[in-house]
């Protein structure tokens, strides 16, 4: 497969459905394109026909949701069978999932998976099993893959380590680089501190306890680790923020990943939207801007 000239940006967008006609007649400026790998496990098709003929025109990353890569319960041999099948077809330019969980043996015996990104618990155990299965998975891919910090609701009693650091020793021990979603820090954030509400002056409070710790989290990250950007929408209700990917990337968020970008260098961003799919135009509108960041963090864009 051949592709363009190199683009002028290092910025993407998810490919989704809606927008797959539009894209691959108008072809507009964008550094890749990304995919949720498990959508292109049939052999045939027409969403598999479509992704291809995109990759004629973009760079692909496939950022899988399933292969529970801190499941103690090992790696599912259909799914990674599946994946590298598929990474074999579009020779893609990263590979992605998530530190989190979601196979487990069941009490009557076989494997039950839970359709989640569950989060594993910060202990020395916990990172042991994501590492061999982290290992595991670019052996069979013949390259390192990417895994991305999770936006998690609730926190384990044994936790033991720093997030940041069981993350970087993660990165240190399997050879893999992290996909550091910075909308993920900033909900994380905001639910580790007061609930919403109580006025406008306890909201900038609020907001800015939560900048300074999604700072702190990446600073404490080593140099290098850290390979590519997400960014998304989340939503804020009286109890918790949540992550949705169903709107505009906040202020906060394209702050916090300008910062990212001032102290680990020029990467690949991607603008995630899931749900309430708007427009093709304005998921543009966002690449753009994360585009520009890239170019020059200091000046955030309007």
């Amino acid at each position: 497969m051949s592709l363009r000239p190199a683009r002028p940006t290092t910025s993407g967008i998810g490919l989704r459905q809606p927008h797959h006609g539009q894209l691959l007649a108008t072809t507009p400026p964008l550094g890749f394109v990304e995919v949720h790998s498990e959508n292109y496990f049939a052999d045939g098709g027409a969403a598999l026909a479509s992704l291809l003929q995109a990759r004629e025109h973009y760079p692909v990353s496939l950022h899988g949701v399933g292969l529970g890569l801190g499941s103690a319960a090992g790696l599912d041999d259909w799914h990674l069978d599946r994946l590298q099948r598929l990474v074999e077809r579009v020779d893609p330019v990263r590979v992605s999932d998530h530190a989190a969980f979601a196979r487990v043996a069941a009490a009557k015996g076989g494997i039950v998976h839970a359709a989640d990104l569950l989060p594993v618990a910060f202990t020395e155990a916990a990172l042991d099993i994501l590492v061999d299965n982290v290992s595991a998975v670019q052996e069979r891919l013949r390259r390192p893959i990417l895994v991305e910090n999770l936006s998690a609701y609730l926190a384990f009693d044994d936790d033991a380590i720093a997030e940041p650091e069981f993350l970087a020793g993660l990165c240190r021990r399997s050879g893999c680089d992290l996909l550091l979603d910075v909308n993920n820090l900033m909900v994380n954030a905001l639910n580790a501190g007061p609930a919403a509400g109580g006025g406008e002056r306890d909201a900038s409070a609020r907001a800015g306890a939560a900048m300074a710790r999604c700072r702190a989290f990446i600073d404490a990250l080593p140099r290098g680790c850290v390979g590519e950007l997400h960014v998304a929408g989340y939503v804020e209700t009286a109890a918790l923020a949540i992550d949705d990917h169903g709107s505009r990337v906040s202020d906060d968020v394209w702050s916090l990943c300008a910062y990212a970008l001032q102290r680990f260098g020029p990467m690949p961003v991607l603008v995630e939207w899931d749900t309430d799919v708007p427009p093709l135009d304005v998921l543009l509108g966002e690449a753009a801007r994360a585009a520009l960041l890239a170019v020059d963090p200091a000046v955030e864009p309007a």
